[in-house]
């Protein structure tokens, strides 16, 4: 069946159920996605897993974030103890979490619940220098991509995207403009809650650490500008893409990772559900820019994959309408 196929066939199923056409609204979409991404009339979700990549970043070393350094670590302690907003909703909708040190200025404890990831201890200050080597950058995109190949090996064919790490809104506001064109005003916001003065100066910082470089490959770009975190969640997405799994997008933060495995392969996009809006400015331009419609927007502005795993239940509700739900014909009500 070629793709059109697929769809007109999706498109009948869908339609023929017992309720008014279109009726469902996102709903609808979501369930025509899912069946693209799975090739299939009857998409399902199975075994729905969590990576949050952790790693620190050099440029907070110049005081873009209201929080210490020492946080990243911190917080990822808390994710190991299952104490964070993101274990309260894995949990509740019974998704495995798995934490990732990607990079963090940290030695965990050898028995604790993290995956050993760790390219490096954290990026460089792009003030002064390119945020990773080439070889680096290269390492977190595979590192990225067998993390996500042995989860799907283990069943998992729905996979959320998540972070953390102090800086990090501060190197996808500068892939965000390296890709897309639009000004760091535009794609610089406040992160964990800068004020005014100090986002000014973030501002400021972004758009000498912008101007001091240029790049032309997107390997090039992610490795000059980017975080280990989001390297790894990129080259987990192309990954995912590749293996034919679904994607749940988070925030600000894995939405620039999106951005930048979508100038790798532009088809990653096809797998990619967005699943909210965020709080932080420049996240709805570059989801405009991306042409994607977020399935919730809930004024959140946390990061960890909190957004991705509080929409799963929605795609859920998504293949059991286009399974499950009578139609038409099945019943005898009479259609339009």
């Amino acid at each position: 069946m070629t793709k059109e196929e697929l769809i007109q066939a999706l498109q009948h199923k869908i339609d023929n159920k017992t309720k008014p056409t279109g009726s469902l609204g996102q709903l609808e979409r979501i369930a025509m996605q899912l069946g693209l991404i799975q090739q299939t009339l009857s998409p399902k979700l199975e075994n729905p897993a969590m990576f949050v990549f952790a790693a620190d970043h050099g440029l907070a070393d110049e005081g873009i974030s209201p929080y210490p350094k020492e946080v990243t670590w911190q917080m990822a302690m808390n994710f190991m103890k299952g104490g964070a907003a993101i274990n309260v909703f894995c949990r509740q909708h019974d998704i495995q979490i798995k934490i990732v040190d990607a990079g963090v200025d940290f030695d965990f404890p050898e028995d604790g619940p993290v995956i050993r990831a760790k390219i490096a201890r954290g990026t460089r200050n792009m003030r002064h220098e390119p945020a990773m080597t080439m070889d680096e950058c290269q390492r977190a995109l595979g590192q990225g991509a067998q993390l996500v190949r042995e989860t799907f090996e283990k069943g998992s064919n729905v996979i959320g995207f998540g972070e953390m790490g102090i800086g990090n809104t501060s190197a996808s506001s500068l892939l965000m403009h390296k890709f897309t064109g639009y000004s760091i005003e535009a794609c610089t916001g406040r992160g964990a809650g800068l004020q005014d003065a100090a986002l000014d100066r973030k501002t400021r910082l972004l758009k000498e650490v912008a101007e001091k470089y240029t790049t032309e490959t997107p390997l090039e770009t992610l490795a000059t500008f980017g975080g280990l975190e989001i390297a790894m969640m990129c080259g987990g997405m192309l990954e995912a893409a590749r293996l034919g799994i679904v994607v749940l997008v988070d925030g600000f933060i894995a939405t620039a990772a999106a951005l930048t495995a979508c100038q790798f392969e532009p088809e990653v996009l096809d797998n990619l559900i967005f699943c909210h809006t965020s709080d932080e400015k420049g996240h709805r331009l570059m989801l405009s820019y991306l042409k994607a419609e977020p399935v919730l927007n809930l004024g959140l502005r946390l990061g960890e994959g909190t957004g991705a795993a509080l929409a799963y239940p929605l795609l859920v509700s998504a293949t059991k309408f286009i399974n499950e739900m009578a139609s038409f014909d099945e019943v005898g009500v009479s259609s339009k």
